[in-house]
């Protein structure tokens, strides 16, 4: 990541805020064409700094997410996977309809333990037909395992880079902080609005009520007033 940082400071390095501009630009086009041509994409943040903030924009935006863990096999395993989607739906059905409640309590303690955690894993994919195509991923070392199986079937890989993280293998990398949650929102908020927008098959961006900031919110990261929101790791955990 060196060639994405701009300095040190009191022990830390510091991103160049023009290079991450220019980077979520690249990526906003990207993810605008993507979903004009209606693109499976996936948003992954399972850390807590993220995980309520990729569900939010993910439902915001219409796109799949996982924001709790990451199954092993998400990916390479998707057949199983989806028969795990398709046991989540039945037992959602079986609630809505009230078929729960005419079984004995502990069948239905054990039905609805087992449906709380498969929505906890699965619930941001349910609605997902066939693998995705694109996945946008908040902090690449704790995320290996989605980034290892995407690299093999040869996914697209979007994701926010920290200064302790190696951009090989991501194709389209933002350099920024992804323990902030300042940044991790202004950087997928962009993205969710450049989803909104390919969907609506125009430039003028999201309507002003979709949108997930306010309106004090900066337009350039560069003007964003603390550059220690986006300032990256220490030197020693490079």
């Amino acid at each position: 990541m060196r060639p994405f940082i701009y300095g040190e400071r009191n022990g830390i390095y510091i991103i160049d805020l023009e290079q991450t501009q220019r980077a979520l630009d690249k990526a906003c086009e990207f993810i605008r064409k993507a979903a004009s041509e209606r693109r499976n994409i996936v948003f992954v943040g399972t850390k807590k700094q993220a995980a309520d903030i990729i569900e939010e924009e993910a439902k915001r935006c219409g796109v799949h997410y996982v924001n709790r863990r990451w199954l092993g096999g998400m990916l390479t395993n998707f057949e199983t996977i989806r028969l795990r989607i398709n046991r989540l739906k039945e037992l959602e059905e079986m609630r809505d309809t009230g078929e729960f409640y005419r079984r004995p309590k502990k069948e239905v303690a054990v039905l609805n333990r087992e449906l709380t955690k498969l929505e906890k894993s699965l619930g941001g994919l349910k609605n997902m037909r066939g693998k995705p195509d694109i996945l946008f991923i908040i902090d690449q070392k704790r995320e290996e395992i989605a980034v290892a199986e995407a690299q093999k079937i040869g996914l697209t890989l979007v994701g926010i880079i920290d200064t302790n993280c190696n951009p090989d293998g991501i194709h389209y990398i933002i350099p920024g902080n992804d323990d902030s949650i300042r940044s991790i929102k202004l950087i997928t908020g962009a993205l969710a609005d450049s989803i909104l927008e390919g969907k609506q098959g125009s430039g003028q961006g999201a309507p002003e009520e979709e949108r997930s900031n306010d309106q004090n919110q900066p337009k350039s990261l560069v003007s964003v007033a603390v550059a220690d929101e986006f300032a990256g790791d220490k030197p020693e955990e490079q």
